[in-house]
């Protein structure tokens, strides 16, 4: 994962200059993009010829700031988009992290892009299951304020923020030549309100040419009340079914135990949890980190559970010490990089490859993009409602494709929240799925990314598929994995 972790300066210094980008005539770089199906007047100075570290073929890609307002350079979103690799395919799949306030470049690095760059990784690596496999996708950091985003932060609503998005990606595809295109609007976290809002938005501009909304993803996210419902009330049974892994001693379990019982989060549980089809509407829920402070059993089990493993990481509870490095410098909700290591996307050279504001210090997650203090209800200053509330469903009825998704070792947001969630939302004429998800999720796809590792090891027969996975489940144009 490392632009050179654990070498030498001197030895740094000698990769990062043997991979600058090339400095040949003119000529040649025509000569390379001659065959790229986006490249043109408008957008050859968005083409990222080279990246340091990476000393492969980095194909047809681009990056660069677009702005708001065409007539405005002020405001801009920076995005990267690289195109199928493979025959072409008209569509667009859009993805974006979340935080508040984080970087999409963690993606486009290090989930779903080409190359992957990961935890504790000496060096960047083509990712075999790369969505740029099958899809054109554009990573942009969202909304102003985020990553080389420029502009000063606005943010309020999302329906402000996702208004703004739109205006961009209607210009990104003016540049492009982009036209008719399919877009599916992806994300996980925070983006889980970030999706349906931009997708909604999508719906509102009634315009099939460049806002063809055909689908939506979410990942492990922040579709309803978060800070109670999909946090608080269902951390416990988590801690409970982990704490192999956790670590926590006997009296600090009686007393989260002690928390949950008296706190009401057990009944709360015990009323709406695993209640196919929902016996009710679920009541309003709000946590107050001041009001609910002795109730905050979340916080108490995630500040202790630094105490058993100092490199606890929230969004994968299974990983123990060592603390690995990340060249993004985000490794869980730790700011840490192995030495003489600089953030990747902070480095003038790599700013300078992607046409990125030089002046522009990058971190992964710069700080709550919005600027209504504690304001809204869920005390981050972003003043819309939930999802859940009108702009899920109606991304669900207009296209029948949407995928709700989370996995069962995040602490932030652990799967019951997620689906509680999903039981108190109305779609369709009905309230939550009418049946239970039961359905296996089996990968029976051979390993891409270790095969030939394990072939030169000699355990050619045991590097079996995966096997089953998790469950699924599909009603009425909403999808569900765990």
């Amino acid at each position: 994962m490392r632009p050179g972790g654990l070498l030498s300066e001197a030895v740094r210094r000698d990769q990062v200059t043997r991979v600058m980008l090339p400095s040949g005539p003119s000529q040649g770089l025509e000569e390379r993009a001659a065959p790229f199906r986006f490249y043109k007047n408008n957008t050859k100075k968005y083409l990222v010829e080279s990246l340091p570290e990476m000393d492969f073929d980095l194909g047809e890609l681009y990056s660069g700031v677009v702005p708001i307002d065409l007539n405005n350079a002020s405001r801009g979103l920076f995005f990267v988009f690289q195109p199928r690799v493979g025959e072409p395919v008209d569509e667009i799949t859009i993805w974006l992290n979340g935080g508040p306030g984080c970087s999409s470049l963690e993606g486009f690095l290090q989930e779903n892009g080409k190359f992957q760059w990961a935890w504790g990784q000496f060096s960047p690596t083509i990712n075999k299951y790369s969505w740029v496999n099958l899809t054109n996708v554009l990573w942009v950091e969202y909304p102003v304020g985020v990553g080389f985003s420029i502009g000063e932060p606005r943010a309020r609503t999302e329906e402000g923020i996702a208004e703004e998005f739109n205006d961009f990606f209607f210009n990104f595809q003016k540049i492009f030549a982009i036209s008719k295109f399919k877009i599916y609007v992806t994300g996980e976290s925070y983006a889980g309100r970030y999706v349906p809002y931009i997708a909604s938005g999508m719906l509102d501009r009634n315009d099939s040419n460049h806002f063809n909304l055909s689908g939506a993803l979410t990942y492990n996210p922040t579709i309803g009340e978060f800070g109670w419902v999909q946090t608080q009330a269902v951390i416990y049974p988590l801690i409970e079914k982990y704490n192999n892994v956790l670590g926590y001693n006997s009296s600090f379990m009686a007393k989260l135990a002690s928390i949950d019982q008296t706190c009401g989060y057990v009944d709360y549980r015990d009323t709406h949890v695993d209640k196919f089809p929902p016996s009710q509407v679920q009541p309003p829920k709000y946590f107050n980190s001041t009001v609910d402070a002795d109730c905050d059993i979340w916080h108490a089990a995630y500040f202790a559970a630094y105490g058993a493993n100092p490199c606890f990481n929230p969004y994968l509870i299974t990983l123990q010490c060592p603390l690995q490095g990340d060249p993004l410098g985000f490794p869980s909700d730790l700011i840490y990089s192995y030495p003489n290591t600089p953030v990747y996307f902070d480095r003038e050279d790599v700013k300078k490859a992607m046409h990125a504001p030089v002046d522009r210090e990058w971190s992964l997650c710069n700080g709550n993009p919005f600027v209504e203090g504690q304001g809204g209800p869920q005390n981050l200053g972003d003043m819309s409602a939930d999802p859940i509330q009108r702009v899920l469903p109606r991304v669900i009825e207009a296209t029948r494709r949407v995928l709700v998704a989370n996995s069962d070792l995040d602490f932030e947001t652990p799967t019951t929240g997620t689906l509680l969630a999903i039981q108190n939302m109305t779609w369709g004429g009905l309230l939550g799925f009418q049946n239970k998800p039961v359905k296996p999720i089996t990968i029976m796809e051979p390993d891409l990314q270790y095969e030939a590792i394990f072939a030169s090891s000699g355990f050619d027969d045991v590097d079996d598929p995966q096997g089953t996975m998790g469950v699924q489940h599909f009603e009425r144009g909403l999808m569900w994995a765990e």
